[in-house]
Order: structure tokens, then sequence, then C-alpha cells
């Protein structure tokens, strides 16, 4: 509703612009500029019309790119919703018409477990990305030990992707590094980065992170993995809503433009920052989390 009453009042006021452009126009015709007084506001009047209708391109293109980038998210949300649901209905229906041996049929159920796990984590980052906007929301505030934290957000994306304890490098700060936050919505935002650096990665992912702390008042965090990584004119633009990275095939139709948007509102609710880096495409990428110490 904000959207649709913004374009409007962009719109009459694009209208009204050029209907004063016009009649000063016409103005200045019948008088043949013999008035100074209407030189002078003529001057300031066409400065205002030309202000305004920069502006109003400005809006206009800016309204165009957030729908292009609002139809991609309902692209890759319905991708995401649509592929599982098939899968399911394909091996539900394979087992209803057909009679499966007892080890295939617990093949099935597991990717048919699998498949459920990938639509509930889809609808829930909708959800999440719906909650973070709330600005009213309360943290659930208490004391974490963001070693131990890191580490069950370790231990989800390993028995999500089935992955080695190699695949994962992380060693436990040798004293606890304590913060003050929601343990929840921090569990996540790091569970969030570490999807990404798996889902964005070749067919063997590394992933290393690293805690150390900053100064007397801050923790970094350092999420680095072996990826496609990101080209430098595209490092600022991640953080966005709908957001994907164009261009590289091997992450096409992959997430829904919600995930990074999701870890940055979560990091600055907590007085923190987020910020990437890499060397470009397939050179990996490093994203570093600063939070305040409790």
């Amino acid at each position: 509703m904000r959207r649709r009453k913004a374009t409007f009042f962009f719109l009459v006021l694009g209208i009204c612009l050029i209907a004063i452009a016009v009649a000063l126009n016409i103005g200045w015709i019948l008088l043949n500029l013999r008035e100074v007084v209407l030189l002078v506001f003529g001057i300031i009047f066409f400065a205002v019309i030309i202000t305004g209708l920069i502006l109003n391109t400005i809006f206009l293109v800016r309204e165009i790119r957030r729908n292009e980038q609002h139809d991609a998210f309902l692209n890759a949300v319905t991708h995401e919703l649509k592929t599982p649901i098939a899968s399911i209905k394909l091996y539900l229906e394979t087992l209803k018409t057909r009679d499966v041996a007892e080890e295939k049929r617990h093949e099935f159920y597991d990717i048919m477990i699998d498949d459920s796990n990938r639509l509930l984590d889809t609808v829930e980052q909708v959800l999440q990305a719906s909650r973070t906007r709330e600005k009213n929301r309360r943290l659930n505030t208490s004391e974490i030990d963001l070693g131990k934290l890191i580490n069950e957000c370790v231990k989800i994306i390993q028995t999500r992707y089935k992955l080695d304890d190699a695949t994962v490098k992380f060693t436990e700060p040798a004293e606890p590094l304590v913060i003050s936050g929601d343990a929840s919505e921090l569990q996540i935002a790091f569970t969030n980065l570490l999807d990404n650096a798996v889902k964005y990665s070749k067919d063997e992912p590394k992933i290393t992170i690293k805690i150390r702390n900053s100064n007397e008042t801050h923790i970094e965090i350092f999420f680095k993995d072996t990826g496609v990584g990101i080209a430098p004119n595209e490092i600022k633009r991640i953080f966005k809503r709908f957001y994907r990275v164009p261009g590289i095939p091997t992450i096409e139709n992959k997430g829904s433009g919600l995930g990074l948007p999701i870890v940055k509102s979560i990091i600055k609710k907590h007085g923190g920052r987020i910020r990437a880096e890499s060397k470009g495409e397939g050179k990996g990428s490093l994203f570093i989390v600063q939070l305040r110490k409790r």
C-alpha cells in the first residue's frame, strides 16, 4: 500500500511539473520576455521543475529495479518450494503404486525427509525476513559463549549437508569469548553464513572459522570459504533484500536473496557490523562479523 501511494504521488508530481512547464512557456511567449520579474521566477521555476523531474526519474528507476528484484525473489522462492514438493510427490507416488524393497523404501524416506527440511528452511527464511523488519521486536538477551554457539551452528550444517569434520575447520578459543545477545537470532545468522558457504562452493567445500578479540570492546568472527567468490562491484549489493549475484552459472536458482539481508539485520540489532571481502569470482569469500563484548 505504501509503495502504491508513493508511486501515485510521484506520478502526479511529474504530471503537475510538466503542466507548470507548459504554462510557463506559454506565459513567456505571451509577455515576450519583457518582464524581469517573470524572468527571475521563470529561472526559479525551471530549476524546480528540472529538479523534480530528476527526482521523479530516479524514483521510477528505483521502483523498476525493486520490481525486478521482487520478481526474481518470487521466481527463486517458487523454485525452492516447487522442487522439493515435486520430489516428495514423485517418491510418494512410487511407494503407493509399486512394491519397493525395504532398503530402497528407507532411501526414499530419507530423501523425502531432506526435501521436507528444505521446504521448512525456505519457509522459515521468509518468515525470519519478515520478523527482522519489525522495529519494535525485542531480543531475548542472555550471555552467550560464542565458541559454543558457533560449534552448534557447525554441527547443524554438517548434519544438513552430510559433511565430514574436515569440511568445516573451527577451533574454539582457549578462553570463552562471551557477548550479550539473542542466541537463537545469532544462530540463524551464523547458520545462514555457513549455509551460503556450502551452497556457493564447488563439489568439495572448505570452510574456516576463526574468532579473535578485535579490541577491548569488540570480537571479530571470520567465515572464510573456497567457493565461487564475489566480483568487486557486487560486494556492496549482496546485503540488499532480494538481490542475487547474476552471471555465475554455479549459483543460478539457488537461494531466495534473503539470507544475507537477514544476517545483516540480526548483526545490526546486536550493535555489530558485517562486511564481505573477495578477490574475485572463483577465489572464495570472507565474511567478517564484529560484535560487542558483554
